[in-house]
């Protein structure tokens, strides 16, 4: 998979030769430089790696609790009663309640 997008692998930058010209680079401090980008490489494919792996095991794990959660049996929620509790919403409540209590005594 990540080898297949990658154009160099750290073997092949390791392996490169490069022709010296009449003022050409000095081949020592051109090695450095490749051996640094070779241990970079690897420590990129190795990262990848690993998250490629926790990738797999975190979508493994998403699914078997999605199976867990689906054969369980769903219980129905209760919607808690809603009261309104602001003063107008007591004071006619209370008012109802006076009404059927007393009756018309209350109005007369």
């Amino acid at each position: 998979m990540l080898s297949e997008k990658l154009k160099l692998s750290a073997k092949e930058i390791l392996e490169k030769e490069f022709k010296t010209g009449l003022r050409g680079y000095q081949q020592e401090e051109v090695d450095k430089f490749l051996d640094y980008i070779i241990k970079d490489y690897e420590t990129f494919h190795q990262i990848i790696e690993e998250l490629q792996q926790e990738n797999v095991r975190m979508k493994r794990k998403m699914e078997e609790q999605k199976r867990t959660v689906d054969t369980q049996p769903q219980k129905p929620v209760a919607a808690p009663p809603v009261y309104g509790n602001t003063n107008p919403d007591i004071l006619r409540r209370l008012s109802n309640l006076e009404k059927h209590v007393f009756g018309s005594k209350l109005y007369d």
